[in-house]
């Protein structure tokens, strides 16, 4: 449904006026250390949630939510527009809360706009215990609100100062969409892949019958279960021993040997061995056995559906949202961010795209933890790879606002940066010798798929993987000593290292990195830039210029303002010339220099170079590549390639937190070609609501931020004298470049109105 913004301005308005009017509402969303449902408790066999004291009555198979600190930060979300202080309440039983006593800790009153992240200053908390809690706030006014509701959680069997909490998987029971006769056998339809289990009801007059079922993720033209799927597309048949009468059988999923072995993420015990695959086909014998019941158990993390919402004019962005959202819920079976079925195995390029769809389609904060937690400890052998752990971790801060892990993987972050392979003007290099023993050893690297050392990637797969007729996803790359693909994550990891030094109060080394980064900007713009072209060469004296050396360049920061033109150029010369890994950043390049009609070309295009090629050969998660041509040994549920979901929130629709935590915010939309957007983020503090109508020489935009948020708004417009409105008075904006600027928007519901024909 298109949006009519004009006509909805005075609704919008005395909705606004009538929240305002309001008792201040007590907080909500509470958080211990980050998880939302920290009182959660999942049965297995009735696939519900209880609370910690149903759990106790319960016989069940139950999963529980841990919290593992001694001092556990605690998060809330307010309604008013700012708090200025607040009260934390923490009691051994409900009752005590109920009555505002609390045995445990109470805060007292804390002269603190503090909303997220307060750490809990009692007596240490005592390992396998139940707490409860409730906190209340004072607005910007000076009025109290209502204490919260009381919320529990339960602690782990051991506890460190400051740990990541447990959080538990789920299934959830599926029956099929659609069920059709194919010739002799029934073809059960899930109508989506997912990573889960087979259950069924079979009625057998014999004890010796054996049911053949077939599982997997692809069909054949004539509709049978492709037996035979290339690459690693999954298919697998069950042998199920059946038992005289009626029985429900739920047959357990052989494991795979590639994807259980070294440095693969297991699946727990209690869990079992999930398969993904969207068909499931029994041959029909009706005169020895009747099947009926078919139903899959999904199994995924914790995933809010209502978390993020989002529509358009564009019917393929539509499209692509879903395919990407859901990519992020279904490929969250294991708890950890990882590189799909084949290997199952965390790899830093997973998952900082995965981390940024993540956030993009849920505010959940804990699993980008524990997965930078384990590559630390676990890394793969990409050069590139190691430097965007600190990329990681920078997003990990600035969208959770939370620096215990980054705190504690501080000195393990810096040796991360490589900066040990640099020589004297700053750039890094993997191929002159400086990888010694030591330096391995300082980054946890062991050989790693009979990688003796870091190599450099640019992207994958290279020309020539899975045959000779395979072009790879290089653009014709050609690899020198000093790499400017490598030196461009260098730069970045630079800049982040130094935001997070100075996070954590290190002023010395944030100065430090500051300076480095400027020094490898300098060296970086002689080694690699070409003076004729004015565009990025692949290696120093290398005078090929591939996409990837543009586009990660531009992306990082790296390209001066009066090279941007023929750096586009060529960019648009070369099309998508690289994987669906490379697309990101590829994506987030044209974005740093508003070419969002061009970016969105690239997302709804229908070449086969496509998202929407993925869907057409038939996935219905993100492929490994943009299709089975392109990687043939590539799985059909990899996240990596999720870049148009955190794209359409980053820079379509334009929510981006400036500050950590979302204290501060930008919104920025580009809309391109888009003449309508409705996005709804969940974050730390709170839902952030962006609605815009794009016209010409018209731009409305509607506005929602949560408490203790301050934005800066930059509306598009291609005219320097246009009229702005906010909240329906005329207002001085600052116009910079095709945007008007608005400092300081406070928290709450707001309208924007940019026109060149003022009425």
């Amino acid at each position: 449904m298109l949006m009519k913004f004009s006509s909805g301005i005075l609704l919008f308005t005395l909705s606004f006026l009538y929240s305002s009017a309001q008792q201040t509402p007590s907080p909500s969303s509470l958080r211990v250390d980050l998880l939302l449902h920290a009182d959660r408790v999942y049965d297995q066999g009735l696939l519900t949630d209880l609370s910690l004291e149903q759990a106790r009555l319960s016989g069940g198979k139950l999963q529980f939510c841990q919290v593992n600190s001694r001092f556990p930060v605690f998060s809330w979300v307010i309604s008013a527009k700012y708090q200025s202080a607040c009260q934390v309440l923490v009691a051994s039983r409900p009752q005590l809360l109920t009555n505002d006593v609390a045995d445990i800790w109470n805060s007292g009153r804390i002269e603190s706009d503090r909303n997220i992240g307060l750490t809990y200053r009692g007596t240490p908390l005592q390992p396998a215990t139940v707490y409860y809690w409730k906190t209340r706030y004072w607005d910007n006014t000076g009025k109290a609100s209502a204490y919260s509701d009381i919320r529990s959680f339960c602690t782990g069997a051991q506890l460190e100062d400051a740990a990541l909490p447990s959080f538990v998987l789920r299934k959830t029971h599926q029956v099929p969409t659609f069920v059709k006769q194919v010739d002799t056998s029934t073809l059960y339809d899930f109508g989506k892949d997912g990573f889960g289990q087979i259950k069924l009801s079979v009625n057998a007059p014999h004890t010796n019958d054996t049911l053949i079922i077939h599982l997997g993720e692809a069909l054949t033209p004539d509709g049978h279960i492709n037996r035979t799927p290339p690459g690693t597309v999954r298919y697998r048949m069950i042998k199920l021993p059946l038992r005289q009468g009626l029985h429900s059988y739920q047959p357990a999923i052989p494991s795979d040997k590639r994807n259980t072995e070294k440095n693969a993420i297991l699946m727990p015990a209690d869990i079992g061995e999930v398969l993904p695959f969207r068909y499931a086909e029994i041959t029909t014998a009706k005169d020895r056995y009747t099947t009926d019941s078919v139903s899959r158990y999904l199994v995924t993390s914790d995933f809010d559906e209502e978390a993020s919402t989002f529509t358009c004019s564009d019917s393929s962005l539509n499209t692509l949202w879903d395919l990407c959202k859901y990519t992020v819920k279904a490929t969250s079976f294991t708890g950890y961010y990882v590189d799909g079925d084949r290997e199952r195995i965390p790899y830093e390029a997973d998952a900082l795209i995965n981390q940024l769809s993540h956030y993009a389609t849920d505010a959940e904060f804990v699993m980008n933890k524990r997965t930078l937690d384990y590559l630390i400890y676990h890394p793969t052998w990409p050069t590139e790879w190691s430097l965007q752990n600190v990329l990681i971790a920078w997003y990990d801060y600035l969208y959770s606002g939370d620096l215990q892990l980054v705190r504690k993987l501080y000195p393990a972050l810096k040796a991360k940066l490589l900066s040990d392979l640099a020589r004297e003007d700053g750039l890094i290099s993997t191929r002159t010798g400086k990888q010694t023993p030591q330096f391995l050893a300082a980054i946890h690297y062991t050989p790693f798929n009979a990688n003796p050392h870091l190599k450099d990637i640019v992207d994958w797969p290279p020309p020539g993987f899975g045959g000779p007729a395979v072009a790879g996803e290089t653009d014709g790359f050609v690899f020198s000593d000093y790499n400017a693909v490598v030196n461009a994550y260098y730069y970045a990891a630079l800049e982040a290292m130094a935001k997070l030094a100075k996070a954590l109060g290190h002023v010395t080394e944030a100065n430090y990195y500051s300076i480095e980064a400027a020094r490898v900007h300098k060296a970086f713009q002689y080694a690699f830039f070409d003076a004729q072209t004015n565009l990025v060469r692949d290696g120093e004296l290398i005078p090929h210029s591939s996409l990837h050396a543009n586009f990660f360049a531009l992306a990082f920061g790296l390209v001066p303002k009066e090279k941007v033109a023929p750096v586009l150029a060529f960019i648009h010369s070369r099309g998508m010339a690289c994987s669906v890994y490379g697309a990101q950043f590829l994506l987030d390049g044209l974005s740093s220099c508003d070419d969002a009609v061009y970016a969105q070309q690239l997302l709804t295009s229908t070449e086969k170079r496509s998202w929407l090629n993925m869907l057409r050969e038939g996935a219905t998660m993100t492929m490994e590549a943009w299709g089975q041509s392109y990687k043939p040994n590539q799985d059909w549920n990899h996240a990596w390639g999720t870049a148009p979901a955190n794209y359409i929130v980053r820079h379509l629709a334009g929510i981006q937190p400036l500050t950590a935590g979302y204290a501060t915010v930008l919104i920025r939309p580009q809309p391109g070609a888009v003449a309508q957007v409705s996005m709804k983020q969940r974050t730390i503090r709170g839902d952030i609501e962006v609605r815009f109508e794009n016209q010409t020489g018209h731009f409305i935009l509607q506005l929602t931020l949560p408490g203790n948020t301050n934005g800066r708004v930059c509306l598009p417009f291609n005219s320097a004298d246009a009229q702005v409105k906010m909240d329906g008075k005329i207002i001085k904006a600052v116009y910079k470049e095709g945007y008007y600027q608005i400092d300081n928007v406070s928290a709450g519901q707001h309208l924007f109105d940019v026109h060149t024909n003022p009425q």
